[in-house]
């Protein structure tokens, strides 16, 4: 643990930021599998469940927990496989 007081603050914000960081992509991973196991069964639900995956990757950018390249080239693949099987 620092002496300093600011550096003691630092370390404080940053484990508060890194559990809200883990949390924000624990629920990102969630819809994108959400989405494959619903693609993987033949669900009619696919398309909705993509739009949901777009959209929280779009805001993991936003809030950035993902660079906008790495969220475009995951929304290209996910749509990929949609338009695969349909």
């Amino acid at each position: 643990m620092p002496n300093i007081k600011s550096a003691v603050k630092r370390v404080k914000t940053i484990s508060t930021r890194t559990l809200r960081n883990a949390a924000a992509k624990s629920a990102l991973r969630t819809s994108i599998k959400k989405y494959e196991l619903a693609l993987a069964s033949n669900d009619a639900n696919a398309p909705a469940l993509l739009k949901a995956a777009c959209r929280s990757l779009d805001k993991a950018v936003t809030k950035g927990l993902l660079h906008k390249n790495t969220a475009a080239r995951k929304k290209s693949r996910l749509t990929k496989k949609l338009n695969k099987t349909a």
